[in-house]
């Protein structure tokens, strides 16, 4: 089921034009709390209840000041979700409004302002055709309202005009009541139109400021991706010459080295002891040039999951410096290539880093997805550093030139003798690209 009220209010500057409006309409209510005519009043010592018109001041003050009142906090929360509950959040509004007129007694000033608020909340969760239906609904409040108080007039009804006209010709009066009703249904209508064309402008443009940040963050997501895929291709190119060249000269030096082994006749003994450590020598560099060229040629990702490779790089490591490591990977979702090719290279290159520099007997890695964002952190218990002295530090450049890449953080907290801890949050796109993901 769609949240009801799910959001804060988007625009701070609309939030507090509703609140000057909200301002101005009990301030209208204030102004028109004026003592009841003497003719109201009732006799010394009687009980009766004075008889005010209903064109007189305010019925009830404190009645249109809880509607105002809820109209207010009505706007600190937007509805999201199904045009059904905007739609209902629209009519309260209005709903809200006409309470506020009928308890307080027709022809009130505040009304306008209330109407304005109704329509500038509309306009922040409707299409322009939505904005414009309720402007319409609201222009048409207005108007009747305006006719409602004519007919409190009595010139047009038939009835005895109102005792403040009394003693004006009709002709006069009827005249200047036409005139002021036109001139505030035209005001009130540019005054409308001027809110539908400020609000809408501020939404489009907070849209288009979206759309281009999320724009950005593709085009980085996409510069990586085409970076990745350009030194997998230099790399394999590498890996070609490694072995047409080195591995080819190795080869041949071990079918030579046989062959010495068989043509030397004295001093076979000590001979072969020399050709026996060179074949073994040259059979390891070839064995060491072949691992290096599977590894350019390899993508650590290909055909397995971010899962299986951190966990072959993590038995690697182990096995490699004798460094005991505590792991803790809780992945809901198999994540985008981009995004599981740049936290392998992240945790490779830290793992690089802690076996070459930080002497430390211990390390922690924590990887997890929450809210859409993805957090990673590495520490050790090494010698550590100090970041501000770190002026060449390549490796940490490039982690966290992925990270940024990718629209997240990269921070390295550390000091010497208390290790280093390596902090990366990635957030997720909401709709992942098709041709990005694994």
């Amino acid at each position: 089921m769609p949240r009801l009220f799910g959001i804060k209010h988007p625009f701070r500057l609309l939030l507090y034009l509703e609140w000057i409006l909200l301002g101005i309409a009990i301030l209208a209510v204030f102004s028109s709390l004026h003592p009841p005519p003497p003719h109201s009043l009732p006799p010394p010592g009687s009980l009766r209840p004075p008889r005010i018109p209903p064109h007189w001041g305010v019925r009830s003050p404190l009645g249109v000041l809880a509607s105002i009142g809820a109209l207010g906090l009505l706007g600190l929360r937007l509805p999201v979700g199904s045009r059904l509950s905007q739609g209902l959040y629209t009519s309260l509004g209005f709903g809200l409004s006409w309470l506020a007129v009928l308890v307080g007694g027709r022809g009130r000033s505040f009304f306008p302002a209330l109407l304005l608020i109704v329509v500038i909340r509309a306009c922040l969760m409707f299409p322009w055709y939505g904005r414009l239906i309720v402007a319409v609904f609201a222009y048409a409040s207005f108007l009747l309202l305006l006719l409602t108080r004519i007919d409190v007039l009595g010139l047009f009804s038939g009835r005895s005009p109102s005792p403040k006209f009394s003693g004006m010709p009709s002709e006069l009066v009827q005249s200047v009541v036409i005139n002021l009703t036109l001139n505030s249904a035209i005001l009130f209508g540019l005054v409308l139109v001027f809110v539908l064309l400020l609000v809408g402008a501020l939404v489009a443009e907070k849209q288009s400021r979206q759309d281009l940040a999320f724009a950005n963050r593709r085009l980085r997501q996409y510069a990586l991706l085409i970076e990745d895929q350009a030194t997998l291709q230099e790399r394999n190119r590498i890996a070609r010459e490694i072995h047409d060249s080195v591995g080819h000269f190795l080869t041949a030096q071990s079918i030579q080295l046989e062959n010495v082994a068989m043509l030397l006749p004295k001093d076979v003994q000590q001979a072969d002891n020399y050709l026996q450590t060179a074949r073994q020598l040259g059979r390891e560099a070839l064995r060491n040039v072949r691992q290096s060229v599977a590894t350019l040629r390899t993508n650590p990702l290909q055909g397995q999951s971010l899962l299986t490779a951190l966990a072959k790089l993590i038995q690697d490591f182990e096995q490699t410096t004798n460094i005991k490591f505590n792991s803790n990977i809780n992945l809901t979702s198999p994540l985008p290539i981009e995004f599981s090719t740049a936290l392998y290279r992240i945790v490779q290159e830290a793992l690089t880093n802690i076996s070459r520099h930080s002497e430390a007997t211990q390390v922690r890695l924590e990887l997890r997805e929450e809210t859409r964002r993805i957090y990673l952190e590495l520490a050790d218990n090494g010698r550590g550093f100090e970041p501000t002295e770190n002026t060449t530090g390549f490796g940490l450049q490039g982690m966290r030139e992925r990270a940024e890449a990718l629209g997240g953080n990269f921070c390295v907290h550390s000091q010497p003798s208390q290790g280093c801890q390596i902090h990366v949050e990635l957030p997720l796109a909401k709709k992942d690209d098709p041709h990005l993901t694994s």
